[in-house]
């Protein structure tokens, strides 16, 4: 019963956050939302998938990644065994930027401390995945390549992270889709190993920015 009463805690202080999102107004981009986009999933998931933004389809539905590379990210959790209801799906900001546009450094500095890094501390996931650029230069650094580095997992604060391509960069490039399925296909095995072995102390020290989660 005290797992399950931990497990209410944690689920309601993730709905909390997740209410406080909805009534955003740290940065300008509330005014012209349809819906802010908290996140969703399991609330003890093992991964945390971190996107860039809300699209369209996210906007109207106050659900992340329900586009179409929304249905590629459910196929590729398909192929490992998962659906969405085993993991939790959010972006590094919650509101969607005009036209789709990348997202500001200021409307970052406003969301993800105030709400990301809340959710990943009551979530606490094993393995982050990073999808496109802008996560991934939360945990990587800033001059790190995605083309280069994607795949290639870091391990600290008990915690692995590891940067992907986003859905939609593959479904704008369709070369990039086996190289995206292989890299998806490690996930689980990376868990397996760093519950088996812990900490990898050889690591080099992470870049500045994992100290946020």
């Amino acid at each position: 019963m005290a797992e399950q009463a931990s497990l209410e805690e944690r689920r309601a202080a993730l709905d909390a956050i997740a209410e406080k999102i909805k009534a955003c107004t740290r940065c300008p981009l509330h005014s012209s939302r349809t819906h802010a986009v908290p996140g969703a999933g399991r609330v003890d998931a093992d991964i945390m998938f971190i996107g860039e933004a809300p699209g369209y389809h996210e906007d109207q539905q106050g659900l992340p990644f329900v586009g179409a590379s929304g249905k590629y990210l459910d196929q590729l959790l398909a192929m490992i065994g998962l659906s969405r209801n085993d993991v939790f799906i959010t972006n590094v900001i919650k509101c969607r930027p005009p036209g789709n546009r990348d997202p500001l450094p200021q409307e970052i500095d406003a969301c993800m401390p105030a709400y990301l890094t809340q959710q990943a501390t009551i979530i606490k996931p094993k393995l982050v995945a990073t999808l496109g650029r802008f996560s991934m230069a939360l945990f990587f650094p800033k001059t790190a390549q995605i083309s280069r580095i994607h795949g290639q997992p870091k391990y600290a604060n008990e915690r692995i992270y590891y940067p992907l391509y986003h859905p939609a960069a593959v479904l704008r490039n369709p070369n990039l889709r086996p190289v995206m399925e292989e890299d998806f296909k490690r996930i689980q095995t990376l868990i397996n190993e760093f519950e088996q072995h812990g900490t990898i102390e050889d690591e080099p020290p992470p870049p500045q920015q994992l100290s946020l989660f």
